[in-house]
């Protein structure tokens, strides 16, 4: 039963640091966010790959957040 909380407590300590490394990707997230909202926007088509551009700047953004973020997710 440890073994099942130190996983639970690592997604845990993973999903607080989420918000602190979603931050450093500002300008990311927001070209993302644009791109979305205009696709869906009265006339507008989202369909799956149209902001894929945008999505993989955010998720590059993100994941290299998490590598400078030191271990344990502070």
């Amino acid at each position: 039963m440890s073994a099942n909380g130190a996983v639970w407590g690592r997604v845990r300590s993973r999903l607080r640091a989420f918000p602190e490394r979603l931050a450093a990707c500002g300008a990311e997230a927001a070209a993302y966010g644009r791109c979305v909202q205009a696709s869906t926007a009265p006339g507008g088509r989202l369909s799956k790959d149209l902001c894929v551009r945008e999505f993989e700047a955010l998720r590059s953004c993100v994941a290299a957040a998490a590598r400078k973020a030191p271990q344990g997710g502070r």
